[in-house]
């Protein structure tokens, strides 16, 4: 299993370092009490869930018991679960003037008589040994949330280069165009294999129907420019800050020429190391 801890100064970006690594799929568990972490993780095993990469963002608001937290990362490490710890910080002046814009009220201001500032020196006091032992550290004072974005997945990825999350869909016209697709497009202008005999109940995971789609001249140089179109705009999305892209793939009824060119297109970009990709076949079984 994958763990990543985020935890870090108040006010310092974890709740969008939890959001960035639920864009690469984790799944993201906020606010989540020290002393609850392992029997959460030993509960989440038993499950067997598909998904083993979970993010855990802790810090002082259950400050009871987050004097604890370097010892439950050593039990989750013994167990040989893969667990990182991620730290982050940001100056004094920063972090007031973000509670200042936010109206936010300082978690150490809700259970001591304390001004602002001080509530801060005493999370850092409180936090110092925490900083110390962090797999990464991240300052984000001066840091926008393109390149925080971009620190955070180079980190968990082991990549130094940016990244971008793609989720691909293949879909039916007839049940309706998905209201989340950053970019569409339309394959219903080829042949059909609903309309051949043997192919009609199979669909595009099939190696008979996608063998039959991909047959035709058109369909092959269609994927041709579609590869080409996103090997030229994934970077120029990257730089732009994107974090994720949804790209919808749709035909008549989203269980044959759409699946196969869903296949394709993400067999093709997961060979990049700029992107993760996951795919999606939201018709096949209608």
């Amino acid at each position: 299993m994958d763990i990543v801890i985020v935890t870090g100064m108040s006010g310092a970006g974890k709740t969008v370092a939890g959001s960035v690594l639920e864009d690469f799929g984790y799944n993201c568990i906020d606010n989540i009490p020290v002393l609850l972490i392992p029997q959460f993780i030993e509960l989440y095993i038993k499950q067997k869930k598909q998904n083993q990469k979970i993010a855990l963002v802790v810090d002082v608001r259950g400050c009871d018991d987050f004097s604890q937290l370097l010892d439950v990362v050593s039990v989750i490490k013994k167990n040989e679960n893969a667990c990182r710890l991620v730290y982050l910080d940001a100056t004094t002046e920063v972090l007031i003037n973000r509670y200042k814009e936010s109206r936010h009220v300082h978690p150490l201001i809700l259970s001591r008589e304390c001004t602002l500032s001080e509530a801060i020196d005493r999370e850092r006091e409180m936090l110092k040994e925490v900083k110390g032992n962090a797999d990464l550290v991240l300052d984000t004072s001066k840091l926008s949330i393109a390149l925080f974005r971009d620190r955070i997945i180079s980190f968990i990825s082991g990549n130094s280069h940016p990244m971008i999350g793609i989720s691909i869909m293949s879909f039916g016209f007839k049940y309706g165009i998905p209201s989340d697709s950053d970019l569409l497009f339309d394959v219903r202008c080829f042949p059909n294999p609903y309309y051949i005999d043997g192919l009609k109940h199979k669909t595009g995971l099939d190696a008979e129907v996608s063998d039959y789609v991909m047959s035709f001249e058109s369909v092959t140089k269609f994927a041709e420019k579609l590869f080409d179109m996103f090997d030229y705009l994934i970077p120029l999305y990257i730089e732009d800050g994107r974090s994720h892209l949804t790209i919808s793939i749709g035909c008549t009824g989203g269980k044959h020429r759409s699946v196969t060119l869903a296949e394709a297109l993400a067999k093709h970009l997961s060979e990049k190391t700029v992107c993760t990709t996951t795919v999606l076949h939201r018709d096949i079984k209608k």
